[in-house]
């Protein structure tokens, strides 16, 4: 068991990572026993994690940061860094470590002043000594301005400060920073490396494991929730029906609005679990006795949480919508793939029957133009389109084709 075991179908990325952690492990060695520090060194102070949804970026990150904070005295023997049993490497994966700091957003961006705050604690001393790590998620969510309170700290980083960034592509993130990162690019996870680790790892039935793999493509978190949560099985089998519901207006524009009152109802169950635990925690934090008044002077306090809570349930709603539309695409795909007689081996084999209809029904050339369909309402959602106007509208080119 170690520190990249999670990393699922990343075989060089796990080598480049280990060679960095060993460069790194032996630099805080040099410095520690006053000897020449290594001339030529594969660490580097900020790295820039990119691939696809689901490939497992900020695994990577998590786990690279573990290896740099392990104190396995194994090291000592040639082992490589990253034992993942001992306390440096558990408490960094676990999240309790000191000098590890995970920052990910359940928001729609990352402002300044959050950033500026990552930065602050950049500029301190690593408390246990190795490394100061901090693992940014969502590099991506940066707004401009953050971006540019980023940048400084990432071109004079303080001496033993790790920058490590996780965005879906390089576009995604300024220039001026990704410039200044080593980047590590990570692909989709082979579908049966990744029912493996949904067994291994979490318990689940090998052949529900496969089927989940398999709808997702790779996709590691999303199969996860596929395999173990009901609802969203059944949020992704309405999905996959609506191709045959779009055969007139009336049609589209109810599947349109049922895709939206689902990403809703999504949005509404992480609102349950997290929202009422929030709210009763920060109550007690502040003096509230339970079921009773706030003290005075908290309401603005209360305030900012309702609001945090409220941009939180957009971007809930526009993620599910977004998985909706990704499973969508899918089906497309895998009737463009009958089209054609590939060997691509199909994603959603529990509608067969639907999609040999399709496939027989239309031509490759509308196929792709329905695809096409789906990204530009994709597209229109990340500028703000109001949801239900881009949907209706995908939904319609969807019949027309």
């Amino acid at each position: 068991m170690t520190v990249w075991d999670d990393l699922v179908g990343q075989e060089r990325v796990s080598e480049q990572l280990g060679a960095a952690a060993r460069d790194a492990d032996a630099l805080v060695t040099a410095v520690a026993t006053g000897a020449p520090q290594p001339e030529a060194s594969k660490m580097t102070h900020a790295w820039l994690f990119t691939g696809p949804p689901g490939s497992g970026r900020s695994t990577a990150a998590r786990a690279f940061g573990a290896a740099l904070q392990c104190t396995s005295p194994d090291r000592a023997l040639g082992g490589a860094p990253g034992c993942g049993f001992c306390d440096g490497c558990h408490t960094s994966l676990v999240g309790t470590h000191a000098d590890v700091e995970v920052v990910r957003t359940d928001l729609l961006s990352i402002g300044v002043k959050e950033t500026r705050e990552l930065v602050r604690r950049a500029q301190m001393s690593p408390a246990g000594g190795r490394w100061q790590v901090i693992v940014l998620e969502d590099a991506d969510r940066l707004t401009e301005g953050a971006g540019n309170v980023l940048l400084k700290a990432v071109e004079e980083p303080a001496p033993r400060t790790v920058w490590l960034l996780c965005a879906p592509s390089l576009e995604d993130v300024l220039p001026t920073i990704r410039s200044r990162c080593r980047h590590l690019t990570l692909r989709t996870p082979p579908v049966d490396a990744v029912a493996d680790v949904l067994v291994r790892r979490d318990g689940i039935e090998p052949d529900i494991a496969a089927a989940a793999a398999r709808a997702t493509q790779g996709h590691i978190g999303r199969a996860r929730r596929l395999a173990t949560d009901p609802k969203a099985r059944e949020r992704r089998a309405a999905v996959l029906k609506l191709p045959m519901r779009v055969e007139d207006v009336g049609g589209c524009l109810r599947a349109a609005q049922e895709l939206i009152d689902t990403a809703g109802d999504d949005a509404k169950q992480v609102a349950e679990e997290v929202d009422v635990k929030e709210t009763d925690d920060l109550r007690a934090a502040l003096g509230a006795e339970k079921g009773g008044r706030m003290p005075r002077g908290t309401a603005g306090v209360m305030k900012e949480l309702e609001d945090r809570q409220k941009r939180r349930r957009t971007r809930t709603q526009r993620d599910s919508l977004d998985l909706a539309l990704i499973e969508l695409t899918g089906v497309y795909r895998d009737v463009l793939t009958l089209q054609l007689g590939s060997r691509v081996a199909l994603a959603n084999t529990e509608v067969i029957d639907m999609l040999e209809r399709l496939a027989r029904g239309t031509s490759p050339e509308s196929t792709l133009r329905r695809i096409e369909a789906i990204g530009a309402c994709r597209t229109a959602l990340d500028r703000n389109v109001a949801p239900l106007l881009a949907v209706e509208a995908m939904t319609m080119a969807l019949r027309a084709g």
